[in-house]
């Protein structure tokens, strides 16, 4: 399947019923699930390249920056402008997958643009401080040599790239557009909306999400902007656009993120689908396709130079 965008959308109730089949929620289910998911994941790690039937139509390279694998796709012809850093999801614990490849392949040949991807360092090995330094590093390093550069990111990657906006934003440097998918902003998981939801969320849980959110902050308090973005000033970011769907269990989070931005004056344009999932825009639904297009559209349009 080199063109995933390309798939016949599958119906909307394909989605919870493999999520449920595979079993997905058992990491996040409980604080002993998600410590043997660590454990495991440190002793036996997870590829990260990217899938043998990539499209055809897009180039990879791959180098080492400052340790970190790093990966560039950009289209095979036609001219590029600017650049996206894509951070992957996976819960601090999970490597990139195939679907956020071609996620990342579609933008890169639709809106004609180049997109770094790092392979940060998950737990138990990384950290949020770590990692946004990094990822900011990457982001000015990307601009030297791209253009102008924005941030997108899912679930795990979501909050690292809203974190980086506001690392880049106090050092004087505001981004084109910072997309995020599902993002997980508030790492204390203390919404008081969140305990209902639960039983409607197919894949996330807050037991097993909280302990990886600890191990992700390390030294750091949870309430850390570099850990949950929804703690910093949003004054003075750059547009912010957002995903979320209402079986996630992130999802009033990402309802408050839409309103303290709007107080601050930042332009925040919010995408709430009723009944979707967690990273619904990475699905091969109508929907997910859908939403995979607006991300195209914000990231074309978004300054390049």
């Amino acid at each position: 399947m080199p063109r995933f965008p390309t798939l016949p959308p599958l119906p909307d109730v394909v989605v919870p019923a493999f999520v449920h089949a595979t079993r997905a929620q058992r990491v996040f289910a409980t604080e002993q699930a998600a410590h043997e998911h660590v454990e495991s994941r440190a002793l036996r790690p997870a590829p990260f390249g990217p899938p043998p039937l990539l499209r055809r139509d897009v180039t990879v390279t791959a180098e080492r920056v400052d340790g970190w694998p790093v990966y560039t796709v950009r289209p095979r012809s036609g001219s590029t402008r600017g650049a996206v850093v894509y951070s992957h999801g996976g819960g601090w614990v999970n490597e990139i997958s195939a679907f956020h490849w071609y996620l990342v392949a579609q933008v890169a040949v639709e809106a004609a643009t180049t997109v770094v991807v790092p392979i940060y360092p998950l737990v138990p090995f990384g950290t949020a401080a770590e990692v946004a330094e990094g990822v900011a590093a990457l982001v000015r390093r990307t601009e030297a040599e791209h253009g102008p550069t924005s941030v997108a990111g899912d679930s795990a990657g979501g909050q690292i790239s809203l974190s980086v906006a506001q690392v880049l934003r106090d050092a004087g440097h505001v981004l084109p557009a910072t997309v995020l998918i599902s993002p997980a902003l508030d790492l204390s998981l203390s919404n008081p909306a969140i305990p209902p939801m639960e039983h409607t969320d197919p894949w996330l849980a807050r037991e097993g999400g909280l302990y990886l959110a600890k191990r992700w902050a390390g030294d750091l308090p949870l309430d850390d902007p570099r850990v949950s973005p929804l703690f910093g000033d949003l004054t003075g970011l750059g547009p912010l656009t957002q995903f979320t769907g209402t079986r996630d269990i992130l999802n009033p989070d990402a309802r408050l993120l839409a309103e303290k931005a709007a107080a601050a004056g930042v332009a925040c344009e919010q995408h709430e689908v009723e009944g979707q999932l967690h990273v619904y825009p990475l699905t091969p639904t109508k929907p997910g396709s859908q939403a995979r297009a607006r991300i195209v559209e914000v990231l074309r349009a978004a300054p390049r130079g």
